[in-house]
C-alpha cells in the first residue's frame, strides 16, 4: 500500500498510541491477576510499536514473525539497537505463543511484572528511533 507522508505519519502515531494503550491494559490485567492476558497485551504493545517502526522505514507486513525478523536484521544485527532490547521482543513473542496456544500454562506476578517493565523499555527505545530525523 502506498501512503502519503501525512497518512504514513498518522498511521505511525496510531500504532504508537495502540502500543501505549496496552500499557494501561497490562496494568489492569496484572492488578486483576489475569497474567496470561497481561502477557498477550505486553506482546501486542511491542508488536504495535514495531508496526510503527516498520512504517517509518516503509516496511509493511501483517506477519508477526516477518516483522520481528526485519527488526532483528535491520536494528539488532547492525547495532542500531542494543541486543538486550531485541531480546525483549523475542521473549514476549515466545511467552505470548505459549500462553495462547499451550495448555495449562501459568505465570506468576513477578515474572509478568518484569516482562511489563521490559515492554516499557522497548516502547521507549522504539519511540526514540521514531523521533530521530523528524
Amino acid at each position: 500500500m502506498t501512503l502519503s507522508k501525512k497518512d504514513r505519519d498518522e498511521l505511525i502515531k496510531y500504532r504508537l498510541d495502540q502500543a501505549k494503550e496496552c500499557l494501561d491494559e497490562v496494568t489492569f490485567q496484572i492488578d486483576n491477576k489475569k497474567y496470561k492476558t497481561a502477557i498477550n497485551r505486553i506482546y501486542y504493545g511491542i508488536f504495535y510499536s514495531l508496526l510503527a517502526l516498520g512504517l517509518k522505514y516503509e516496511f509493511e507486513t501483517s506477519k508477526h514473525f516477518q516483522l520481528i525478523g526485519w527488526f532483528n536484521k535491520t536494528f539488532i544485527r547492525t547495532g542500531k539497537v542494543d541486543i538486550e532490547i531485541g531480546k525483549i521482543v523475542n521473549k514476549s513473542y515466545t511467552l505470548r505463543q505459549e500462553s495462547d496456544y499451550e495448555p495449562f500454562m501459568t505465570y506468576e506476578k513477578p515474572e509478568v511484572k518484569e516482562l511489563f517493565e521490559r515492554m516499557k523499555l522497548f516502547i521507549c527505545a522504539i519511540e526514540k528511533i521514531l523521533h530521530e530525523d523528524k
